[in-house]
């Protein structure tokens, strides 16, 4: 079939999304796929509802590092180009509470016909369980060398391999060995939006509890980030919304930069300040209220059990402070298979931040997970892919 204008390698969010754009401009545009199936990555998004964007989309969003590329990406393909592109291709979304825009199937599934219908109606070939080994620069573009031998040559490369979050989805961070042999450094990737193991005899009395809470990361004793949201106490220790949103930094230090005094500190009753637990605590031994009952009402009874020790010959403001002030020592994160998001990857600096060009490779793009940006939980993550995706696509001129 080739040569091609454009390969792309990686047919997740990115990856098509350069592709649909490529196509678009007049290229003829091949997409390398590892997986039987595109988008597989895709489907498991946003609890399987595809959280496809937010309503409120700027840089500020992203890791600090990034921000500059992201501002520049954005400005090309934001939040309006962004519904317009899905509502040209027949989705209708609505925006949550929090502002999280979500197609009205509330399927990933639907998302990903969309696209699978504009590639077919724009007649890009997609080759499937095509996973690349590497990429040699030659006379007239690049050659794309795949691990069963066969290969293609592209005008132009766009490298939307991912990240390594999700393995068995296909991301195992292969794309980061063929853009490292062009010259890219990798900042370290470690797992990002994880949950974190804690040794605590709180989480082993509590597993299979979630509750509303505030969190908050501190490394080495400096306060980082605080979050509200469900909390789940675990059998390896603390999960839930609050603690996915302050991993970032937690896994940053512990994993990438080997830091060891990590600690999350919970607000167990986020709905009260500590003068008001104080006085309601008070109020209840001056009751005559036993220990053993005295959380009735504020937590499920079995924080009696958790706390028992600590609680048992405890005064208000003693017991007001714990569970206002609740500290666990993180001993690491869950892994690759649990993780959201990748941390780490090829740094902003290297790539052209109008075009995402490498600065080192004529001819090779990036676009998703493969570059060092990472955003909040929300769809902000997913408006990268589709951002990146159409930029990469755009700026090769067929």
């Amino acid at each position: 079939m080739g040569p091609y204008d454009v390969v792309v390698i990686g047919g997740g969010a990115a990856g098509l999304m350069a592709a649909i754009t490529a196509k678009r401009q007049g290229a003829s545009v091949l997409v390398c796929e590892k997986m039987p199936k595109t988008g597989k990555k895709l489907l498991i998004t946003g609890a399987g509802r595809c959280n496809l964007l937010n309503d409120v989309l700027d840089a500020s969003f992203y890791n600090p590092g990034s921000q500059a590329l992201v501002r520049s990406v954005l400005g090309q393909f934001g939040k309006d180009a962004m519904l317009e592109f899905f509502k040209d291709l027949g989705l209708a979304t609505y925006a949550d509470e929090t502002g999280r825009i979500f197609p009205v199937t509330n399927q990933a599934a639907s998302v990903l016909k969309v696209l699978e219908m504009e590639l077919e109606r724009l007649k890009v070939t997609i080759g499937l369980g095509c996973e690349i080994k590497n990429i040699r620069e030659t006379k007239n573009g690049f050659e794309v060398c795949a691990k069963t031998g066969e290969k293609e040559i592209g005008r132009k490369v766009v490298l939307c391999a991912g990240g390594k979050s999700y393995p068995a989805l296909g991301a195992d961070g292969n794309g980061y060995a063929l853009a490292a042999a062009f010259g890219h450094k990798i900042l370290e990737p470690v797992p990002s939006t994880v949950a974190l193991l804690a040794k605590d005899p709180c989480c082993h009395f509590l597993q299979g509890q979630k509750i509303r809470a505030k969190v908050t990361s501190c490394i080495e004793g400096k306060h980082v980030r605080s979050a509200s949201g469900e909390l789940l106490f675990t059998q390896y220790g603390l999960s839930g919304t609050a603690i996915l949103d302050v991993s970032d930094e937690i896994s940053i230090a512990m994993n990438r930069e080997h830091i060891k005094n990590v600690t999350v500190i919970a607000d167990l009753v986020p709905f009260m300040s500590e003068a008001a637990l104080i006085e309601e605590l008070s109020r209840r031994f001056e009751k005559g209220v036993t220990h053993e009952n005295l959380l009735e009402g504020l937590l499920a009874h079995k924080f009696f059990l958790a706390f028992r020790s600590a609680i048992q010959n405890a005064d208000a403001s003693s017991i007001a402070r714990l569970l206002k002030h609740k500290e666990f020592k993180v001993g690491g994160t869950r892994g690759w298979n649990e993780a959201e998001f990748t941390a780490g990857g090829i740094p902003a600096e290297e790539v052209d931040h109008a075009t995402l060009e490498s600065k080192l490779q004529k001819g090779l793009y990036f676009a998703g997970e493969v570059l060092d940006v990472q955003g909040r939980r929300g769809g902000y993550n997913l408006a990268w892919a589709w951002a990146s995706g159409t930029v990469a696509g755009k700026n090769i001129k067929a």
